[in-house]
């Protein structure tokens, strides 16, 4: 089972998590792109896998400035749920920052990866 998602340009991992009396939760924000992933996930036909996964992520960010880890965290998250149970599945991650100020997106394809 392989399929690509295409996604917004998910929030920086800095705006991702709030002190809310004194427990860290997600921010609002977060919670958005959390549901419109799990939307755009199901649009693209995906279906949860039980084994292993590799995830190749490639972000296409609207300006020149951040960091491409502190996107990867969000959207690993993001996708829990919906392409795999939990983010302790994937074991494979291919991840490459490029630019496009006039259709900032990413592109995530999620792949069962075979035990060798």
């Amino acid at each position: 089972m392989k399929y690509t998602i295409n996604l917004q340009y998910p929030p920086s991992a800095n705006r991702y998590w709030r002190n809310w009396q004194g427990r860290m939760v997600k921010s609002d924000e977060a919670r958005k792109y959390q549901v419109n992933a799990g939307w755009c996930a199901k649009a693209a036909g995906a279906e949860l896998i039980d084994g292993d996964v590799a995830i190749e992520l490639r972000l296409f960010r609207p300006q020149r400035r951040g960091d491409l880890d502190n996107r990867i965290k969000v959207l690993i998250d993001a996708l829990q749920g919906h392409c795999y149970d939990d983010d302790s599945q994937v074991v494979e991650l291919h991840a490459f920052l490029n630019d496009d100020k006039h259709n900032p997106r990413v592109e995530v394809t999620v792949w069962e990866r075979c035990q060798s």
